[in-house]
């Protein structure tokens, strides 16, 4: 037997010792990009490439192939990619692709590129010796052998010894493939930042071509909030100015190490609540930001027949409508996104899965809290405009035309909100506007009342999101419409204008 573990450990140490020729160091690579004019660099040369010790480098290479002719996009250093290992040349193996990509291993080893998708099946296995020599006889005989024992040996040892990385994920059951999307083959897509954490995972800045998206990389025991974010991404008429938009979603590795990519559109800006920690609003500001957020979260709550050849669009609910989960664009219009808990209402099926207590904590409503929700379509675009309420007051808070005192990060960081929130509203209670709101900002009264009406306790006494986007843009074409540099002109102009009725949400 010791003969046995002695002969294996022999031929295992000579095999990997072949195998670790095969890889091949690469600090340099040719260097090309054919939008150098735009993204202001080089157009051609070499470049030096870095990364992490653990980690390594490759070059590559993309071209397009317009019936024949080949033009050039990109060549330069490729980070950490399983694919491209022990690649000597630079070939792309995909049988049809939008565009052309391939990997390699090797300084300057992408100056050359070629497309074989049957390279595999051309590769041909060469016969042994007629006469197998004594190492040949040995290697056949014991390998399959001691590759047994030891794997046997390796399971067993993990087996005693570690303990899953996750707690029960469900590893049979599949996502799925992507959903179809133009843009899913494009290459190469490179990670840049990291932009934000929360429970579900990161969002990454990245770059796709030419241009910036972002990338919400989930872990697979979350696989159900990326398959129901993606799912009511795909639904028709998602496509809104005041929706996030959706670009592809990908799923990644293997097992335990796989990844749920889901990609959009990427703000620079952040999320409103990143914006109002750092800033403050201007009353103009305030009613653009409040009218965008509200459109969209209306649209989103409206059943829409078929569309353009897209089939009917279902009634959505949010269900965790949060300041952190509203996008900024440059301009400071609202773009609602995050569908991970949203649920879909559409006629004649069940809406999945509508457990009550979901979301962020702060942002819920009493009923929802007290375990009283009604599981109907209506109850629950009434809890999204409980959490728009406080969203509105949050932008109120840091408007830098009402009281000084306002100024202090909002609901963020509140002191009476604070207390508020960690015991539900008992009581009852709300905030309580101060005063001088009502005479220092022109319109500012008739906010609070929208605020006031969009959080009352009673549910069914609530706002629609349609009727505090109608306020808001009544509220703004009238202060518009106003040539007076009086606030009290202009408050007493909107007191006198009636402001459109309360609706009920259904």
């Amino acid at each position: 037997m010791s003969f046995s573990w002695l002969t294996c450990s022999l031929l295992l140490g000579t095999l990997c010792a072949g195998y670790s020729l095969g890889e091949a160091e690469t600090r340099e690579c040719v260097y090309y990009n054919d939008n150098w004019r735009t993204e202001r660099t080089n157009q051609s040369g070499f470049e030096r490439c870095e990364g992490e010790k653990d980690k390594r480098l490759h070059c590559y290479a993309s071209w397009l192939n317009s019936s024949g002719t080949i033009k050039l996009v990109k060549k330069g250093c490729w980070l950490d990619d399983f694919n491209c290992y022990d690649r000597q040349e630079c070939v792309s193996m995909e049988e049809n692709p939008q565009v052309f990509f391939c990997c390699c291993e090797g300084n300057y080893c992408n100056e050359r590129f070629t497309h074989l998708p049957d390279m595999i099946g051309s590769v041909k296995i060469r016969p042994p010796p007629r006469v197998p020599s004594l190492l040949n006889v040995l290697v056949y005989s014991l390998l399959p052998l001691c590759v047994l024992s030891l794997a046997l040996v390796l399971a067993l040892w993990m087996y005693r010894h570690r303990k899953p990385p996750y707690g029960h994920v469900d590893l049979i059951e599949d996502p799925g493939p992507a959903p179809p999307s133009p843009l899913v083959g494009l290459k190469p897509l490179q990670l840049l930042e990291i932009k934000a954490r929360g429970r579900f995972g990161c969002v990454w800045k990245a770059q796709l071509m030419s241009e910036y998206v972002a990338v919400k990389i989930f872990p697979v025991q979350d696989k159900q909030s990326w398959q129901n974010e993606r799912d009511i991404f795909m639904t028709p008429g998602m496509r809104h100015e005041n929706i996030l938009r959706y670009i592809a979603a990908e799923k990644h590795g293997t097992n335990l190490e796989t990844e749920l990519w889901l990609i959009s559109e990427f703000h620079e800006r952040g999320s409103l609540t990143d914006h109002l920690k750092g800033n403050t609003v201007t009353w103009t500001e305030l009613c653009h930001i409040a009218e965008t957020m509200s459109r969209g979260l209306a649209y989103l709550h409206e059943d829409i027949p078929s569309y353009k050849g897209e089939g009917p669009k279902p009634t959505i609910a949010h269900r965790d409508f949060k300041s952190k989960n509203v996008m900024l664009r440059d301009d400071l219009t609202a773009v609602i996104g995050d569908f991970g808990l949203a649920v879909r209402f559409e006629p004649g099926k069940p809406p999945g899965d509508t457990h009550g207590q979901v979301g962020t904590r702060r942002y819920m409503a009493p009923e929802v809290l007290e375990g009283a929700i009604n599981f109907q379509r209506d109850s629950f675009l009434r809890i999204d405009m409980y959490a728009m309420g406080l969203v509105l007051w949050e932008l109120v808070s840091r408007c830098s035309e009402t009281d000084g005192e306002s100024n202090s990060a909002g609901m963020l960081l509140h002191p009476q909100v604070k207390g508020l929130f960690a015991s539900g509203w008992p009581n009852k209670q709300r905030i309580t506007f101060p005063f001088v709101w009502s005479l220092i900002q022109c319109g500012l009264s008739q906010m609070c009342e929208t605020i006031e009406e969009c959080w009352d306790h009673d549910a069914e006494a609530r706002l629609s999101a349609g009727c505090v986007e109608e306020r808001i843009s009544q509220i703004t074409r009238t202060i518009g419409s106003t040539t007076s540099d009086s606030p009290v002109s202009i408050v007493t102009s909107l007191i006198n204008e009636d402001l459109p009725p309360k609706e009920s949400s259904t």
